[in-house]
């Protein structure tokens, strides 16, 4: 039988799943794993509920139902400043990674230069391969994940399409500032290219740092596909509801690729979305200064176990070096060590790097009970106490 494609048969199993795995086989304390423990707000699940029971459920229309694309564009007004035509310029998808794929798929031919920043979410680069892209990477160090400038420049060409810009940025933690944003924009006029932005932790922001969309800042509008997610609106990461706001010219031909990709998405989910993106600021509020003081327990808590941990302005994660605590071996051996010794499982950073990233830092997830906190805490301080410096 002839070889399946190249770029998906050669993706071996993912870190993630390993993690995932040892986590179930050691009962360990699972803090490699990127969603909530809660179950979503209860307003919004109700929505959903009735939805199903009083509103047709067979194909909706393929761009989204009216009522959640009136929605994101009120959003976008509301939160940024931006007027957006919900008829012709958002388009609803099965999540924010269905998106990207769409965006790509879309707008991408092969040998077309695309720029990222690493560390970066793992669908990323396969899809882009996929697409027969040609990857331009700009390497972010920890702790302070700052962009190394004359490497970015180096990295937009003649040839070069488009940027894939996550901010805030998983797994770094980082919020891209608005000096950070304008050099980006200026690189992408200079070549007459476009951004692909992965905006899904826009409400997930702390200590007064602001989201910032690309799309806002001068000659970006027509530029700029914007993508966002209720899944991490909403800490409802299985519903699987994206969503892509953009010029007409853009995503014109991104709704084409999603018309063979998904299609359509739940029509109760959407609308149960379009009804809480209508929330009042105190549940947006809330959504952050709930996951801060998450973030805020379990930093404090690695800090007096004897990590050092990185600086943390959004998402789900904080990354932490674990060098202080006299480990000799890489990020990876330091997971498999924690999972198996101290009950308790983490993600190794450079599993977030193409390849040769940072081998002392690995990453916590903070969007879990205080419980989960405190426990997965216990267990570290357990095993410190225990002398964690040897390698496996």
């Amino acid at each position: 039988m002839k070889n399946a494609n190249a770029v998906f048969a050669n993706v071996g199993t993912t870190v993630f799943e390993v993690m995932s795995r040892l986590a179930q086989q050691h009962d360990a304390v699972n803090l490699g794993q990127g969603f909530p423990d809660g179950n979503g707000p209860d307003d919004v699940r109700a929505f959903a509920e009735r939805a199903l029971g009083d509103r047709p459920n067979q194909y909706p229309p393929m761009m989204g139902v009216p009522e959640l694309r009136q929605a994101v564009a009120q959003h976008a007004h509301r939160f940024y400043g931006l007027a957006v035509d919900w008829q012709n310029e958002v388009l609803v998808t099965s999540g924010a990674t269905e998106a990207l794929a769409a965006a790509i798929f879309a707008l991408i031919e092969p040998g077309d230069e695309v720029v990222l920043f690493e560390p970066l979410y793992d669908s990323y680069l396969p899809i882009l391969r996929r697409a027969g892209a040609v990857p331009r990477l700009v390497r972010l160090a920890p702790p302070n994940w700052e962009i190394p400038e004359s490497d970015l420049r180096a990295a937009f060409s003649p040839r070069t399409k488009a940027i894939l810009l996550n901010t805030p940025l998983n797994p770094a933690g980082k919020v891209f500032r608005r000096s950070e944003l304008a050099l980006i924009a200026s690189l992408v006029e200079a070549v007459d290219g476009v951004a692909i932005c992965d905006e899904v932790y826009e409400h997930i922001v702390f200590d007064g740092a602001t989201h910032v969309p690309l799309m806002t800042l001068p000659g970006m509008r027509e530029r700029c596909l914007r993508i966002g997610s209720a899944g991490k609106t909403f800490s409802l990461t299985g519903w699987k509801v994206g969503y892509i706001t953009a010029a007409p010219a853009l995503l014109a031909p991104v709704a084409k690729a999603h018309q063979f990709l998904t299609f359509t998405t739940p029509p109760n989910l959407q609308r149960a979305v379009a009804y809480g993106l209508a929330k009042d600021d105190r549940y947006y509020r809330e959504l952050s200064g709930g996951m801060q003081r998450s973030r805020d327990r379990l930093r404090q808590g690695l800090e007096r176990v004897g990590f050092r941990v990185a600086p943390c302005d959004g998402t789900y994660f904080l990354n932490a070096d674990f060098r202080p605590l006299g480990f000799d071996g890489t990020d990876e051996d330091f997971c498999r060590h924690l999972v198996a010794e101290a009950g308790v499982a983490a993600i190794p950073v450079s599993a977030f790097y193409d390849h040769d990233g940072p081998s002392h830092f690995v990453r916590f997830c903070f969007c879990k009970r205080d419980q989960v906190i405190d426990h997965a805490l216990a267990r570290l301080e357990k095993f410190v106490s225990r002398g964690p410096s040897r390698s496996p």
